[in-house]
């Protein structure tokens, strides 16, 4: 239900000052921060000559498997009949560890006796338990191994990366330049024509819709503003869909918040300046889907400085859509926004 963009994944321990800790699942609230390509960039990017590492590499994978359907793939398909596939399939060794050790080995009937046995009668080791501290020796020396043997495996891998894929011959012989540097992608004319026609469809539908549209143009307004989407205000917001009863599907929901969230970038005053007319002039209404904004959007932070102000503007904006019935009581944004 995110807004089209790019994000970077948070993740924070619960504890007793977490506020609407039950909006959160597990012992974690992750939140979902806004970033730009610039934040990559700042990573390090790829060298022209990693570049021509990854061509190749590349080149090479196409050639081998062109090779390897074209003269290895018919032939194993006649000779290699489905149920030798799957007899292939269970003894592989990364299979056969498991199965053996499971409860299909007849040999683990006992362990798994032996298992429940222990289970059941389980009491804590003593602190002074000589076994106990040999154990978390052990577990030290364990991790330290298999840590320094990934770090060997890693630093060998790259190692061979760049001497192999870095050499020029291998390079000009899969038909790639040791001199060539990338150049930037332009988009394509009928990419670029797409992007104009969807672009024109999205402004002129900026007056058209109802509650729903407002009520999701108004939140995305305001929770932009801070610049990170919270797991407790999109739960938040399931729960509000699921005591509405909402028939939209999932996927139907996506793409009005999206579609929302791209008029609102296309011309935002424009798009804040129509959701009055997009308002019912039923005020319980409007009061209900106001309360909504605000319960979401208070669900993982208190709202204060930029947002306040934005939701102060939305409530008016609310608020104007009564002016055009006399019928309707007046509608109070300060009962909510503040």
């Amino acid at each position: 239900m995110l807004p089209p963009g790019l994000y970077e994944a948070t993740f924070e321990a619960k504890g007793a000052d977490t506020a609407r800790a039950d909006l959160a699942i597990g012992q974690w609230v992750m939140r979902c921060e806004a970033r730009t390509l610039d934040d990559i960039r700042a990573m390090g990017g790829n060298s022209p000559e990693d570049e021509r590492r990854f061509a190749a590499a590349k080149r090479v994978s196409e050639i081998n498997l062109a090779a390897y359907r074209k003269f290895v793939q018919p032939w194993i398909r006649g000779m290699v009949t489905p149920q030798m596939a799957e007899w292939m399939r269970d003894i592989h060794p990364l299979r056969l560890q498991y199965e053996f050790f499971s409860s299909r080995n007849p040999l683990m009937t006992a362990v798994e006796t032996t298992a429940e046995r222990i289970r059941d009668h389980r009491k804590p080791a003593a602190a002074e338990n000589p076994f106990i501290a040999l154990q978390e020796k052990v577990s030290r020396q364990i991790a330290s191994a298999l840590d320094g043997w990934r770090n060997y495996q890693e630093v060998l891998g790259e190692t061979v990366f760049l001497a192999v894929y870095g050499s020029p011959a291998l390079q000009s012989a899969v038909g790639v330049d040791p001199r060539w540097e990338p150049s930037r992608q332009e988009m394509s004319a009928e990419h670029r024509e797409m992007l104009q026609r969807r672009t024109a469809e999205l402004k002129s539908r900026i007056d058209e819709g109802g509650l729903r549209e407002a009520a999701i143009r108004g939140l995305l307004y305001v929770g932009s503003a801070r610049g990170m989407v919270d797991e407790r205000s999109l739960e938040a917001l399931r729960r509000i869909r699921r005591e509405k009863g909402e028939r939209l599907t999932l996927a139907q929901f996506k793409m009005l918040v999206r579609e929302q969230f791209f008029m609102l970038l296309l011309d935002q005053k424009r798009a804040l300046a129509a959701i009055p007319k997009l308002l019912p002039d039923n005020a319980d209404e409007r009061h209900a889907a106001f309360a909504a904004i605000s319960e979401v959007l208070s669900a993982s932070a208190e709202i204060s400085g930029e947002v306040a102000k934005r939701l102060r503007h939305v409530a008016e904006l609310f608020a104007e859509s009564s002016e055009r019935s006399s019928k309707v009581a007046p509608f109070d944004p300060k009962a909510k926004a503040s």
